[in-house]
């Protein structure tokens, strides 16, 4: 049985004399095409989105943007290889109407515009509103470490920093000891040794310079880190793949795992993070309440208590984090607070009365923070087993109570925290794996939100086609 034969290379071929013949109908390229000559650039504050009077004519911002669009929804990001792309891919060929901007006018578009890049992306949000892809109920918050262009090499943290100050001292004490050493022999062999020693303590003389200038910076900025190549980016702990990079945001609506809302910060943890996200995904909804789950890196009371201002109900676990837990003593959480009689009732039973208050000196000096304290502890047989101090003492802070009202809603609704992994994991997956961004190719933390924004809006665009199809995408924009 024979193969199945091409077409010989020498044989002339009759090709369809529109281009438009190669594009499809349900192509998602003619939904790209369509939805960015729906958007008014200037309106939402793109450079160049009208033409100067004078000069040069410039390439126009819709053909950038959807060029930039095409390529994030098909695993093409470096400005090089969209460049190679308007020159041998039909589809874009399509979409550019034959144009081939070099590599450098294509990285400058985003480079000018990537402030610009989230007005688009939450521009979508609208559009999948109008389509009712959102539920609209549950909201999942999460964060996830981005690398960044910087190795961890050229990372330096103010305790590094001061170890290698120091260490350098010790070094330079003891080439100084060796030329003392070397000068006092006065021969040939010794003045090569002396000139050798002095061009190793220049070296590090320089170095421990640079260390100091770095120290300084760091103390004039209240950072923590100081990062050569990439000065936004920061190092992460140990356990994450990423050593050095940003932490990146998504609020991801439960229906249809679409992204509501997004940032990229270089905050190290995400503590801080809960309720910006989530006031964000409120106003993308346009909803008047809103529930949001997240994990237990976004327990903290100031930010539930936000949250809970804002008209958003969140759900978090909370990690126990008394050091009695450690020794094996009655942690915070086995005691009950009672806000009618303000007081704590230990497991014994016995009472921890309020004592006095005092402002958080390490974290937030205007947090006030209130003593408990038990009067019983000298005659009761489980002290032992509670404390290792003269009496117990429970210290609690005015936004406790929005923890407790949070613990409550998840005694009532436990599967909550079980959705959270189905509704958030899915987009970071996509973006990460299938679509292979696990780094930023920009530098700057305004840089990378604009590359993020363009990543989010590519995972929207190719999961409400997924969902809907094109067709209905396009009706929605008519």
């Amino acid at each position: 049985m024979a193969y199945i034969q091409g077409d010989s290379r020498e044989q002339s071929l009759l090709f369809p004399e529109a281009i438009d013949e190669y594009v499809t109908e349900n192509n998602p390229v003619r939904f790209v095409d369509a939805y960015i000559e729906s958007l008014d650039l200037e309106e939402l504050g793109f450079t160049k989105a009208r033409p100067a009077a004078t000069g040069r004519p410039p390439y126009q911002a819709k053909d950038m943007l959807k060029l930039y669009v095409y390529g994030y929804l098909n695993r093409i990001r470096t400005s090089r290889r969209l460049e190679v792309e308007c020159h041998r891919n039909v589809e874009m060929m399509w979409l550019l109407r034959k144009l081939r901007p070099d590599f450098k006018t294509i990285a400058d578009f985003r480079r000018d515009n990537r402030r610009v890049f989230k007005q688009v992306f939450r521009d979508f949000v609208l559009l999948c509103r109008k389509l009712d892809l959102f539920g609209k109920e549950l909201v999942a918050i999460d964060g996830s470490k981005f690398k960044a262009q910087n190795n961890r090499d050229k990372n330096f943290s103010d305790r590094f920093l001061k170890e290698k100050i120091k260490e350098i001292d010790e070094r330079l004490d003891k080439y100084l000891e060796q030329m003392d050493e070397a000068d006092m022999k006065e021969n040939g062999t010794a003045m090569a040794e002396v000139e050798g020693l002095k061009a190793k303590i220049e070296h590090f003389r320089l170095k421990q310079d640079e260390y100091r200038a770095m120290c300084r910076r760091m103390e004039k900025t209240g950072e923590t880190q100081v990062s050569l190549t990439d000065p936004d980016s920061r190092s992460f702990s140990r356990k994450f793949s990423v050593d050095v990079g940003f932490n990146v945001q998504t609020a991801v609506d439960s229906k249809h795992s679409l992204i509501v809302d997004q940032d990229v910060t270089n905050a190290v943890t995400d503590i801080d993070q809960l309720s910006r996200m989530a006031r964000g995904a409120k106003d993308a909804l346009g909803v008047e309440t809103l529930d949001v789950v997240a994990d237990a890196g976004y327990c903290n009371s100031r930010e539930v208590t936000y949250c809970e201002r804002s008209g958003i109900n969140a759900y978090t676990p909370r990690i126990p984090t008394s050091v009695n837990r450690k020794y094996g003593l009655y942690s915070k959480d086995m005691f009950r607070y009672d806000s009618q009689n303000n007081c704590y009732w230990c497991p014994e039973g016995k009472q921890l009365t309020y004592r006095f208050d005092y402002f958080d000196k390490w974290r937030d000096k205007t947090r006030r923070i209130h003593t408990y304290e038990c009067a019983e502890c000298s005659g009761c047989f489980l002290k032992q087993k509670c404390t290792r101090a003269v009496r117990r003492r429970i210290q609690r802070a005015a936004e406790d109570d929005a923890i407790d009202r949070m613990n409550e809603r998840l005694k009532n609704h436990p599967e909550i925290l079980k959705k959270r992994k189905q509704i958030v994991e899915h987009p970071f997956g996509t973006i990460k794996f299938w679509d292979g961004q696990r780094h930023f190719l920009m530098r700057g933390l305004e840089n990378v939100r604009g590359e993020f924004s363009l990543s989010t809006l590519a995972y929207n665009i190719k999961r409400a086609i997924n969902i809907v199809g094109v067709p209905a995408l396009m009706e929605a924009l008519a």
